[in-house]
């Protein structure tokens, strides 16, 4: 599914997969955020993803020219989870606004898992 505008100039469509990896990028600057995470329906296991796949643990969802977030991610152990959230939301709501032009209606964060970081 892509988001379309319409402009003077013409037509706009942006991908979802685009949306990702701009939300997937910004997540990765907030304190706290270890990385994103993958679930596995075939052996149970949550999995790490490398920085190159950040956007297989992010859903996007359009509807009406609105976008719906969901992020599957690993914190860092020792950190407040709503802190975490809370910025995670903020930041990621401000620059894919900013970068796609479009509202940001929701925001879901599922904590699949705490990492100790060295």
């Amino acid at each position: 599914m892509k988001a379309r505008m319409s402009t003077d100039l013409g037509n706009i469509a942006i991908d979802t997969e685009a949306i990702a990896q701009l939300a997937g990028t910004e997540a990765m600057e907030c304190f706290g955020v270890v990385g994103m995470a993958t679930y596995s329906v075939r052996d149970g296991l949550v999995r790490l993803l490398k920085r190159e796949s950040l956007s297989h643990g992010i859903n996007v969802d359009i509807d009406n020219n609105k976008i719906s977030l969901d992020f599957h991610i690993i914190i860092a152990y020792g950190v407040s989870i709503k802190a975490v959230a809370d910025n995670l939301m903020s930041n990621v709501k401000y620059k894919v606004e900013e970068f796609t032009g479009l509202e940001v209606q929701k925001i879901n964060i599922f904590v699949e898992g705490v990492r100790v970081i060295d």
